[in-house]
C-alpha cells in the first residue's frame, strides 16, 4: 500500500482492521478518507485519534449543512489527517466540490462487503466510492472487511476499480481458542443458566428483540447473576453507562440486540450466547468472534429449538416487502416531513417510529422492514441509535465578534464565558459544549443558556447544534415521486433469493451434527481445510465416541462421588481430578441432559431421584 498498490484485507473480527489504514495514512502525504457506515465506530475512532494528537473529523447524518461546510473546509485548508464519512455523503454536491480540492493520500473503505450485492449487508451508496477515485487518481485504496466469501472478495475489487498489482491479505477464519457449540433445548433460560454456571467470566447474550433483552437480563438477576441489557432504543447516556460497566467487569453479562458490540475492544469475553438464530453465518461469525480475543479458551453457543427455524424463515420473508409497500411507506415519509418532490437531499430528521406508525396506521415491524429496504435501495439512511452532543462554532471573525460584543452588551458575558471555557478553537471548528457547564459559570439556568445560544444562532454570530439522540432519518436522494420510485426490482428479487440461501446455511450450521463446526464456517467462506478444530461440540462428541472407555470411567466416577454428597462442578472436578477437562465437562453435560444428574437451587450437582 505504501508503494501505491490497492489492497483488500480480509481480517476476521478482532483482527485490528483500523491499524491497517491508520498507520500507513500517517506515513503518506495528504488526508486519508475513511468510508464507513458505522457512525458510532467513526465517532469512537475520531475521538481516539484526537486523544493521540492526530486531527480527525467525521461527517455523517444528523449534521447541519453549515457544520459539514466548516469541517470540509478544514480538510482543505487545515491540518486534518483523517476524514471519516458515511457512504451516503459521497453523492452530495458539497462533498464532491470539496474533495476535488483536497490532497488525498489514501482512501480506506471499511465494511467493504457492503459494496457487493452478493454480500449480506449490501448498500448501493457504496457503489459511488469508485467515482471518488476520479478526484484522487493517485491515492491507493485499502478495502477492509471481517467476513466475505470468495465471490464477494472478487466483487469488492471489481466495484472499487482495483488497479493491476493489487494485493489481497487474507487471515484464516479458524479460531483455535474458540469452541463453537450448538444446543437444542425447549427450556432456553435453564440452559443459559447452566452454561453461565459452567463457564466463568464476562459474557454476551444476543437476542432478537428489545423486549427480550430486558426480560432475559431480569431473569438472570433473579438468579443472582450480574446482568444488564442494551438496545438501540435506550438513551445515549444509558447505553454508554451500561457498556462501560460491562467493559470494566462491574457487570458480568450483557444481554443485547445486534446493536451492541461493533467496535468494542474487550479481550476477556469468555462466552457469547445466541438464544435466537442469527440470520446468516457472516453476522453470526462476527458476533461470536467477540469472545476470546485475548487468545484464551472461549465459547460461542447457539441455543435453539424447532420453532426458531420457522420463526427465522418467517422473519426473512417479512424483511423483503414488495414494491407497492415501499412506495406507500416512502409517500408516508414525505407527508410526515412535508417534503416536496425534488427537495430534502442530504437532510436529516428526527424520527419517532411509534409516532409514525400511529399516524399512518402501520404495523411497526412492516415499517421497520420497509425502512431497511429503502435504505438498501439507496433512497434513505435510517440510524436507530444516533447521538450527537451539543456543539458550537463562532460564525464570525474576531473583529466582528468584538464589534458585536460592544454593540450588544447583554451578550458580552456569555461570549466571554464561551471563549474562557472553550478557547479559540471555536473560530475554526465545531466544539462539543455543555450548556449546563456554561450556565453554571454565568449563574443562570441551562434553559436560559439554551435560549441565549439559539438567539445568537439566529443572529448568525454562532452556529449552535443542540444535542441530538433521537433516531435519524436522512433522505439520501432528493424526495422522489413515490409512484415512480426508482427501485431495482430485479436486484430486490436476487437479494431475497441470496438472503434466503444465507439463512439456509445458518440453519444447516445448527442442524448438522456430524461435521466440525469451525470447518463448516471455513468452508462457507471458501477456506478449504481438512483439519477439525477439536474443540467444538461435534469434535468433542467424536472424541468421546473414540474414547468411550474413558468416558464411561468418568461417568462412573461422577456417580460414585455424588452418592456420598452433592457437589458443585468445581468441587467435583477437584475430587475426581480428570486428565481431560473437556471430556469431564462433556460427561457432566450429558448426565444432566439424560436426567441422571440435576442442579439444586445452590447449583450443586445431585443424583436425580429415580421414579419407581
Amino acid at each position: 500500500m505504501l508503494k501505491g498498490a490497492d489492497t483488500l484485507a480480509l481480517l476476521p473480527t478482532g483482527g485490528g482492521k483500523s491499524v491497517c489504514f491508520q498507520v500507513p495514512a500517517l506515513l503518506l502525504d495528504g488526508i486519508c478518507i475513511v468510508i464507513t457506515p458505522l457512525i458510532a465506530l467513526m465517532k469512537d475512532q475520531v475521538s481516539q485519534l484526537k486523544q493521540r494528537g492526530i486531527e480527525a473529523v467525521a461527517i455523517h447524518s444528523g449534521m447541519s449543512r453549515s457544520q459539514i461546510d466548516i469541517l470540509l473546509d478544514n480538510c482543505i485548508h487545515g491540518i486534518t489527517k483523517f476524514l471519516y464519512v458515511s457512504p451516503e455523503r459521497l453523492q452530495t454536491e458539497i462533498f464532491i466540490a470539496r474533495v476535488k480540492q483536497m490532497k488525498v493520500g489514501l482512501i480506506a473503505v471499511d465494511e467493504a462487503h457492503c459494496i457487493s450485492q452478493w454480500g449480506y449487508d449490501f448498500r448501493p451508496p457504496y457503489l459511488q466510492i469508485a467515482l471518488l477515485r476520479e478526484f484522487a487518481p493517485h491515492a491507493p485504496v485499502i478495502a477492509l472487511t471481517a467476513s466475505a466469501t470468495e465471490i464477494v472478495c472478487d466483487d469488492i475489487q471489481e466495484k472499487l476499480a482495483f488497479r493491476s498489482g493489487s494485493a489481497l491479505f487474507k487471515k484464516s477464519f479458524a479460531r483455535d481458542n474458540l469452541s463453537f457449540v450448538v444446543r437444542k433445548s425447549e427450556n432456553k433460560e435453564r440452559k443459559v443458566l447452566e452454561i453461565l454456571r459452567k463457564v466463568k467470566g464476562s459474557a454476551i447474550i444476543y437476542v432478537r428483540s428489545r423486549k427480550a433483552t430486558q426480560e432475559v437480563a431480569h431473569a438472570l438477576m433473579k438468579k443472582k447473576i450480574s446482568a444488564t441489557f442494551y438496545h438501540a432504543g435506550l438513551s445515549f447516556e444509558l447505553r454508554s453507562k451500561r457498556q462501560d460497566e460491562w467493559i470494566q467487569n462491574q457487570v458480568r453479562v450483557m444481554v443485547a440486540t445486534n446493536a451492541f458490540g461493533m467496535g468494542i475492544d474487550k479481550p476477556d469475553v469468555r462466552i457469547v450466547i445466541h438464544i435466537d438464530l442469527p440470520e446468516n453465518l457472516e453476522s453470526y461469525y462476527q458476533e461470536a468472534g467477540r469472545a476470546g480475543r485475548d487468545g484464551q479458551r472461549a465459547y460461542a453457543v447457539v441455543i435453539y429449538h424447532d420453532a426458531d427455524v420457522q420463526n427465522l424463515q418467517l422473519k426473512v420473508d417479512q424483511a423483503h416487502p414488495g414494491p407497492e409497500t415501499l412506495k406507500k411507506v416512502y409517500q408516508a415519509l414525505a407527508n410526515f416531513y412535508q417534503l416536496a418532490v425534488g427537495s430534502g437531499a442530504g437532510e436529516s430528521f428526527d424520527f419517532d417510529l411509534h409516532e409514525f406508525t400511529e399516524r399512518f396506521s402501520y404495523h411497526t415491524s412492516d415499517v421497520y422492514a420497509a425502512l431497511k429496504k429503502l435504505e438498501e435501495e439507496g433512497l434513505i439512511q435510517f440510524n436507530e441509535s444516533f447521538y450527537s452532543p451539543s456543539q458550537l462554532h463562532i460564525a464570525v471573525d474576531k473583529t466582528k465578534l468584538y464589534e458585536f460584543q460592544v454593540a450588544n452588551g447583554q451578550f458580552d458575558p456569555v461570549i466571554k464565558m464561551m471563549l474562557r471555557l472553550y478557547g479559540g478553537e471555536l473560530f475554526s471548528d465545531f466544539v462539543k459544549i455543555s450548556e449546563t457547564y456554561l450556565a453554571n459559570g454565568l449563574k443562570i439556568s441551562p434553559k436560559e443558556m439554551i435560549k441565549i445560544l439559539q438567539h445568537l444562532d439566529v443572529l448568525k454570530i454562532v452556529n449552535y447544534q443542540p444535542v441530538k439522540e433521537k433516531p435519524q432519518l436522512t433522505f439520501v436522494l432528493p424526495r422522489q415521486d413515490a409512484a415512480s420510485l426508482p427501485l431495482n426490482i430485479a436486484r430486490m428479487a436476487a437479494r431475497k433469493k441470496l438472503i434466503t440461501e444465507k439463512m439456509n446455511a445458518m440453519i444447516d450450521f445448527v442442524k448438522i451434527q456430524h461435521r466440525c463446526r469451525m470447518q463448516m464456517i471455513q468452508d462457507y467462506f471458501n477456506e478449504i481445510t481438512f483439519d477439525s478444530c477439536g474443540i467444538c461440540d461435534v469434535c468433542i462428541e467424536k472424541r468421546k465416541n473414540d474414547n468411550r472407555r474413558a468416558f464411561e470411567e468418568l461417568w462412573n466416577e461422577v456417580l460414585s462421588a455424588l452418592k456420598q454428597e452433592d457437589k458443585t462442578v468445581e468441587e467435583l472436578e477437584d475430587r475426581i481430578a480428570p486428565r481431560d477437562h473437556e471430556l469431564f465437562v462433556d460427561v457432566i453435560r450429558e448426565m444432566v441432559d439424560d436426567g441422571v444428574l440435576e442442579y439444586d437451587n445452590a447449583w450443586r450437582l445431585k443424583l436425580m431421584q429415580q421414579k419407581e
